[in-house]
């Protein structure tokens, strides 16, 4: 009896000394920000879900400087709707501290996302020099077969599992966009679908031509290896990423749109693809409300701001904001200054294209 009297009050002693301690600690939660998530708006275009995508990322598992679940945790609080986590297969300056197969990095990051209900894409990158050049293979299920010393025989492994083949940074490292032959025959044989016309920090004008000359993918990925704050910490800053048509929020929704070349590419605040794409996502994203027969409005409901000239004026529709101007002539010409439809080219509308 007096046994349990005193595990009864050593319980009630200790139980009273976690309330006073709790009472002293005083989390400051307003500080944590990994369950802070940014919003992009991007509206919906001709039914169709605009998804925000990351198709090239690297992790400790090759060159990269981030754990892989990091790089899902930075593309939500982001504003993303998916990332590809794309470690490369050849180069793996880490291998003797971290020892895995090629898979390894996916299957971390797939826990952390499916933990927070995001989407996260098995790939991997074929490294090798130009004329070959680099080279995505995305959605894929085993990286491990094409770890062969032939880089077309991995590719044919990587179109074997059902991928999504995307040619990455065409002007890197000489500074030189070059269409080689062995890019012809691959396209031609249905072994690259898409193209990164904007890598990191840099974009590569020619690649518009090609994109749209050869039907591919218009993509735009961050090809991160630091913390992604180390690139585009600043204030409103949005990182560059791959805008996907899809039927659904889903990964097979993606991949469905990928195949079929309904993307576009944004970075800095300029955007690249088809022009029915642009013109699409233009439409959706400014709503026009007649004041009178000499007065418009004009609001911008997503986070890309447009400038566009036409009848020598200039007009800066800004994101999240409405502006009001002189109602133009029914014919006039306006270009898209920021949407790109190929090198020198740039998305046409009149105001007919609009409902007024």
């Amino acid at each position: 009896m007096k046994k349990i009297s005193l595990l009864l009050m050593l319980s009630c002693v200790l139980s009273l000394q976690a309330q006073l301690r709790n009472n002293d600690v005083y989390e400051v939660t307003e500080m944590e920000q990994s369950r802070v998530r940014r919003e992009i708006r991007i509206p919906n275009v001709d039914g169709y879900k605009v998804l925000k995508c990351d198709f090239h990322t690297h992790t400790v598992f090759s060159d990269g400087k981030v754990w892989p679940d990091t790089r899902v945790m930075e593309a939500w609080q982001e504003g993303l709707d998916a990332v590809a986590i794309t470690d490369h297969i050849e180069y793996l300056p880490h291998k003797e501290i971290i020892k895995a197969d090629l898979n390894e990095s996916y299957k971390i990051a797939k826990k952390a996302a499916d933990a927070s209900g995001f989407i996260v894409i098995k790939g991997t990158e074929i490294t090798r020099s130009k004329p070959l050049g680099h080279l995505n293979a995305l959605f894929i299920n085993d990286v491990m077969p094409m770890d062969v010393e032939d880089p077309l025989k991995a590719i044919d492994e990587a179109v074997r599992q059902g991928a999504f083949i995307m040619w990455n940074h065409p002007g890197w490292p000489d500074d030189k966009s070059t269409f080689y032959p062995v890019h012809e025959e691959l396209i031609k044989a249905g072994k690259i679908h898409g193209l990164e016309v904007f890598n990191h920090m840099e974009y590569y004008p020619a690649c518009f031509d090609w994109a749209m000359e050869h039907n591919l993918a218009f993509m735009a990925n961050t090809d991160s290896h630091d913390p992604i704050s180390n690139n585009y910490g600043r204030e409103n800053q949005m990182r560059p990423m791959t805008l996907v048509l899809a039927k659904e929020r889903s990964e097979a929704s993606i991949k469905e749109a990928l195949f079929a070349k309904r993307t576009m590419a944004f970075f800095n605040g300029e955007l690249a693809g088809k022009p029915e794409h642009l013109k699409g996502l233009l439409k959706a994203s400014l709503k026009i409300r007649v004041i009178n027969e000499k007065l418009v409005e004009v609001t911008n409901i997503s986070d890309i701001t447009y400038q566009a000239t036409g009848g020598k004026k200039l007009y800066i529709f800004p994101a999240g904001k409405t502006i009001s101007f002189s109602v133009p002539a029914f014919d006039t010409v306006f270009t898209v200054e920021n949407c790109h439809t190929g090198t020198g080219q740039k998305l046409t509308v009149t105001a007919s294209d609009f409902d007024f």
